[in-house]
């Protein structure tokens, strides 16, 4: 038997299906080990002996190391088979170490979709773990970390912020940014002239382009209603313009426009769109077989196989005609891509859209079918248009009016495309209209809209920060620490985020810019390519980081805690608002010398108007845990009878507990209402509520 392992659970079922017998396909579940939390620092690598990192076996993977030793002794091979990336690299890496597997004959199984043919090809030509990948993984989490651990601590002791590092403090300050671009964006007041013709008993509004010739611009009401005066006046057709438009198709997705479309169209957050797209790699069930629908799904490559143009080629003569196939166009170069994969593509085309359809759910329905009209999209033949531009004019007022014709549909047969297209009756120079529904319309020029998370992806892409892996990931990281906050589906900074982004950008300006982790990016990639030495990189980022990092340390000021007008009733220090995992509260500023806590006054429980029937206490609204109202004694705990708002027994239908005396209520549980004790826990006595019902019929 030959132990295959993957990290993932869904994969490793995937494949084993695919591998049968003689193999058992076991999952890492990711990463099995990480730094240790030790030596200088915390950062778990020795500063002082050329930065020899200390791993350890993280608490919740050390069952899933132990069965795999035990696979490993009843295997006759191991075989990895991660992901085809530097974190997939590094999980092998570390495997074939905690595993006491020869680094340099342990076969390595690369392949970027889960086919039975991708299978086949990587067992025939497997490699061994690459290296170079492995020590740019190496460095990026060593050089992480400690900026991380670093800038973390300093800030949490300065300004009370949870965390900082080199790609997320980066992407905050871009979001920052953008935000004081709106709030110190100035409106402009600018006026609009509208006004529609009548052919053929429909209306077509028409554009205002020039005023006495001149392009039009109208800043106050009293040059709207000059213009407006002029819509009296007729209009005629000076001169009608025909041309051909040509519309390429997009590329195939890689993994950053695809976040960005899906959120775009659908709305969803990246996160969800990363977890569905990995479902969809990984495997679904098909006619009963797992089956993985797309390639890997972190790529900067727009790239398709050979062998896949070749497939794609039949498939679209054959369903639309030689007249649709186009072939691969050259794509444009992404910042630091890496190209070392294939776009996200359908791995096979006969199973459409429509055949998968009864498998997915609905959004993973959505991914599929957006991945696989693209790609087949990319490969098609440009969409030809007509486009129609008739300009009316009278003595003051030029107009125009556009239609839009679609020639050949090419790519767009998939209705890819959102726009509409407006077809316009026959229109002949010299043709005379009178100008209806005319009206002028104040409006101000708006601020620019804040980030979504797929604007936010694009940037990240577009400067070089980050990795396809780790986009959606900045971004969770950004929401979880509150720096930002997701509204209506834009990314919006927290008052704590700004603090912690002008912090940084004071005191580490060198560091927290786009260009320094853009070339930290770069350097990573040399280092995957085998070209300059991880070492160098490490140092050369250390001794300066640190050096600057004991000066910051003693300059930066310390946030004064936000007071809150009180005294502390304890010791007489200022009481000051703090956080905590639980929410904001209130407490004393001489902390930890007093302890003391200011608690919310509970509000006094309403009254029902009545006494209580066990105890004579007055009975009050309550709120149970999931913040149900109930009636219960204001005796409590003393006295434990409560009843139902839903149905509270009148004193005609009261009833007696036949055990203790006491008045039965009704009460609810998981398995629907009955008549509990009201002296319960003293009492448990309980009486089915069919019983109850049955005794009111007879």
């Amino acid at each position: 038997m030959k132990l295959v392992i993957v990290e993932s659970p869904t994969k490793s079922k995937t494949i084993g299906q695919y591998l049968g017998e003689g193999y058992h396909v076991e999952a890492s579940v990711g990463h099995i080990r990480d730094l240790a939390i030790s030596g200088v620092g915390g950062f778990g690598v020795d500063v002082n002996n050329d930065f020899k990192p200390t791993y350890i076996v993280d608490a919740d993977k050390k069952d899933v190391v132990k069965k795999l030793l035990e696979l490993k002794r009843n295997s006759e091979e191991v075989i990895l088979a991660t992901d085809p990336d530097r974190e997939g690299e590094a999980i092998a890496w570390h495997l074939a170490n905690v595993l006491e597997l020869p680094i340099e004959s342990t076969k390595r199984l690369e392949f970027h979709e889960i086919t039975h043919t991708s299978l086949e090809e990587a067992l025939k030509n497997p490699r061994v773990i690459d290296m170079n990948l492995v020590h740019s993984q190496e460095t990026r989490r060593i050089i992480d970390r400690i900026i991380g651990f670093k800038l973390s601590t300093l800030l949490k002791s300065k300004i009370r912020s949870k965390s900082a590092g080199r790609v997320q403090s980066v992407t905050l300050k871009m979001i920052v940014e953008h935000e004081k671009e709106i709030a110190d964006f100035k409106p402009e007041e600018y006026w609009n002239l509208e006004a529609s013709i009548n052919k053929n008993d429909k209306l077509y509004p028409l554009t205002l382009i020039k005023i006495n010739d001149e392009n039009q611009k109208m800043s106050n009401e009293t040059e709207a209603n000059i213009a407006l005066d002029f819509t009296k006046e007729n209009v005629k057709i000076s001169a009608i313009d025909t041309s051909l438009k040509s519309i390429s198709s997009k590329e195939p997705f890689r993994t950053s426009t695809l976040q960005q479309e899906v959120s775009s169209r659908f709305s969803f957050k990246t996160r969800e769109t990363t977890i569905i797209a990995q479902q969809l790699y990984e495997g679904v069930e098909i006619n009963g077989e797992l089956t993985g629908l797309i390639t890997y799904i972190r790529t900067d490559s727009t790239r398709l196989s050979e062998t896949f143009v070749n497939s794609a080629k039949n498939y679209i003569i054959n369903k639309f005609g030689q007249d649709y196939w186009k072939g691969q166009k050259k794509t444009k170069d992404v910042k630091l891509a890496q190209d070392a994969h294939e776009a996200i593509r359908p791995t096979n085309l006969d199973i459409t859209p429509s055949i998968a359809k009864e498998y997915l759910n609905d959004h993973q329905y959505k991914v599929y079918k957006l991945i696989y009209e693209r790609t087949l999209a990319s490969l098609m033949q440009d969409k030809k248009e007509e486009v129609t531009t008739i300009e009316f004019k009278n003595s003051h007022l030029t107009f125009n009016l556009k239609g839009v014709k679609v020639l050949f549909a090419g790519y767009d047969v998939f209705k890819l495309d959102e726009n509409d297209t407006n077809i316009l009756p026959e229109f002949n120079t010299g043709e005379e209209f009178e100008l209806l529904e005319t009206g002028v319309k104040q409006n101000f020029t708006k601020a620019p809209p804040r980030y979504t998370e797929g604007k936010v992806i694009k940037l990240m892409e577009d400067k070089g920060i980050g990795r396809p892996s780790t986009y959606s990931a900045t971004i969770q990281t950004l929401l979880a620490r509150k720096y930002v906050t997701l509204v209506k589906g834009t990314l919006r900074p927290s008052e704590q985020g700004i603090l912690t982004s002008n912090v940084l950008n004071k005191y580490f300006p060198d560091l927290i810019n786009t260009e320094y982790t853009a070339d930290m990016e770069t350097n990573l990639d040399k280092i995957s390519e085998g070209t300059i030495d991880e070492l160098k990189v490490i140092k050369d980022f250390y001794y300066p980081f640190v050096e600057h990092y004991d000066v910051v340390k003693e300059q930066m000021y310390k946030e004064p805690l936000k007071l809150t007008g009180e005294k502390c009733p304890i010791c007489g220090s200022d009481l000051v608002y703090r956080n905590s995992k639980h929410g904001e509260f209130i407490g004393c500023s001489n902390y930890p010398k007093c302890t003391y806590i200011k608690k919310e006054e509970k509000a006094e429980p309403e009254s029902v108007g009545r006494n209580c029937p066990t105890c004579g206490s007055p009975l009050v609204y309550r709120k149970n845990k999931k913040g149900q109202k109930f009636i219960g004694c204001s005796n409590y705990p003393k006295c434990h009878y409560i009843e139902s708002l839903e149905e509270v027994t009148t004193p005609e239908e009261t009833r007696i507990c036949p055990k203790c005396g006491a008045n039965l209520v009704l009460r609810s549980s998981r398995r629907g209402k009955f008549y509990g004790c009201s002296n319960y826990p003293k009492c448990d006595y309980v009486e089915p509520l069919n019983k109850v019902k049955k005794e009111n019929e007879n």
